[in-house]
């Protein structure tokens, strides 16, 4: 397990580099249009970011609804605040402070693979009893074990997902799947070489400054339109693989069984 001080110097690489790395532009791309989907016809929908790092994302989710964010790092949280976002808590994911069916969409991004068995099933358990009756769930993920690297270890990963392997899991928490999809396809190639090549030297954990910093802004570009062309066409098609899953679940109105359960 990392420690706390290299948890933090890892939310402080994203913190510089999420506004503008073309891997965090691609993300909000492919999340946005599920974001839409599940607050649609909403009057004032609210919104929970689960492992909500320094809160970037809730500042997206707020354009949609009230939003708010947890994370257990005091790190994360001070960032921030300093950026001026107040509706965030410090909390675990596996036990949430709030009344059950509080709100409309539950979030979690990149935070299920980092937890330990008990721990992820826990934490899917808390998003289905939050979430209201006819509500929604979007998460995601890392996927597929082949892109195991050094990246892996500075977060401390534990799993990478396939399709089957996530959907059993929101599955049984008693969701229903209205869309799961692979997502950074345009980048899977070039990602198994380096990985592999992580892999075939050993694995180490490198400098998290170094790991998320924005590339080059030819090659940011590039990159970031790449990402852009693949989150048109994903919107009607699923891709068949890619290095994250994206999953929108829906928990079903009261009265009905989820056919997960």
């Amino acid at each position: 397990m990392p420690s706390v001080e290299q948890l933090d110097q890892l939310l402080e690489a994203t913190a510089a580099a999420e506004g503008r790395h073309f891997w965090f532009r691609g993300f909000r791309w492919f999340v946005t249009p599920l974001v839409e989907r599940a607050v649609a016809g909403l009057p004032a929908p609210r919104i929970l970011d689960c492992g909500c790092g320094t809160g970037a994302n809730v500042d997206m989710l707020n354009r949609y609804g009230r939003a708010y964010g947890v994370d257990f790092s005091m790190v994360g949280l001070r960032i921030g605040q300093q950026a001026g976002r107040n509706r965030l808590a410090r909390a675990t994911v596996t036990a949430l402070p709030f009344a059950a069916d509080t709100f409309d969409l539950v979030t979690s991004f990149d935070v299920l693979y980092g937890l330990e068995e008990q721990g992820e099933k826990a934490a899917v358990s808390e998003m289905f009893r939050l979430i209201r009756p006819g509500g929604y769930a979007l998460i995601n993920v890392a996927a597929l074990a082949v892109l195991h690297g050094d990246h892996s270890v500075l977060s401390s990963e534990v799993r990478r997902y396939t399709r089957e392997s996530l959907e059993q899991l929101v599955r049984r928490a008693g969701f229903t799947i209205e869309r799961l999809t692979y997502t950074n396809l345009t980048l899977f190639f070039p990602l198994v070489v380096l990985r592999l090549s992580q892999r075939l030297r050993g694995l180490s954990r490198t400098d998290a400054a170094l790991e998320i910093t924005v590339p080059p802004a030819p090659i940011n570009a590039l990159l970031t339109g790449l990402l852009r062309l693949e989150s048109a066409w994903v919107r009607y098609v699923n891709n068949p693989f890619g290095s994250s899953l994206l999953c929108l679940a829906r928990k079903p109105l009261r009265g009905t069984r989820s056919s997960g359960s």
